[in-house]
């Protein structure tokens, strides 16, 4: 799974190049051995992780029926491939999920199960323990889809967990297509890569939790402080939730008529 990876306004919202970014999973791994060795971490500016995960969605496979000229096919729930593959425009359209790993003081390792909306850049949830298996992951989908409803799609490297029966089934019940990033290419699963690696240099190299529960209260914290109070650039400096909204209007004012004519 991934060590971990980085990456106003006018009403108008953001190009889909404005909300492109992402970055290299190696650098958490040398990040990881380099803070464990009391070394300063190395730094990659944002500017080029936006442009690493901007170029990876353009050469990621097309849509069926994009290649036709026609309209892309929607994803067919279960097992699929290419990542994102095309810029999300409406909340809850297509998630990115993944793994990041510490220690906790005394040396024992935990992880945090990630998850972000490709759209809006909110984190709907993360899920902190010392292990989780695949049936941690369908639990976490489970109560999603009772509290905010499920994607279309969820983008996801070939972990185990990810590749699981559970999983795979889970997926094809609920109508979600699993979307696998190619091996070796973590910039194809970009919104994840880029939010990992705020979670770790905003949360985790900040903090030597002494036990889980209080691993699982900061990370929790630093979630409602980036989904509420972090203004992003590629969202047109607005908050994760403030962008959401904004989507929910544009969505409002296309579906009613009436409404969008007095706005003209």
């Amino acid at each position: 799974m991934c060590v971990v990876q980085r990456a106003s306004g006018d009403s108008a919202l953001p190009t889909s190049s404005d909300r492109a970014g992402g970055t290299d999973r190696a650098l958490d791994a040398a990040r990881g051995r380099q803070a464990a060795m009391g070394q300063p971490a190395p730094h990659v500016a944002p500017a080029a992780r936006r442009d690493a995960c901007q170029s990876q969605a353009h050469r990621a496979t097309p849509a069926r029926g994009a290649l036709a000229g026609g309209p892309a096919a929607p994803p067919q729930a279960g097992r699929g491939d290419s990542g994102a593959d095309a810029d999300a425009t409406h909340a809850n359209e297509r998630w990115s999920m993944d793994f990041v790993r510490d220690t906790l003081r005394a040396g024992r390792p935990f992880r945090v199960w990630t998850l972000v909306d490709d759209a809006t850049r909110e984190s709907p949830l993360l899920v902190t323990d010392h292990s989780l298996p695949a049936a941690r992951v369908v639990e976490a989908l489970e109560f999603l889809r009772t509290t905010r409803g499920l994607p279309r799609a969820i983008v996801c490297d070939n972990g185990p967990e990810f590749v699981s029966q559970a999983l795979d089934e889970w997926a094809a019940s609920h109508g979600v297509a699993l979307r696998f990033i190619r091996p070796g290419h973590p910039v194809e699963n970009c919104f994840i890569e880029s939010f990992n690696g705020k979670l770790r240099d905003e949360c985790l190299n900040l903090h030597h939790f002494a036990t889980i529960a209080e691993a699982q209260e900061r990370i929790e914290a630093w979630r409602v402080e980036y989904n509420t109070e972090r203004p992003h650039r590629g969202l047109g400096q607005r908050t994760p939730i403030e962008y959401a909204a904004l989507l929910r209007d544009h969505e409002r004012e296309r579906r009613n008529p009436f409404l969008r004519r007095e706005l003209v």
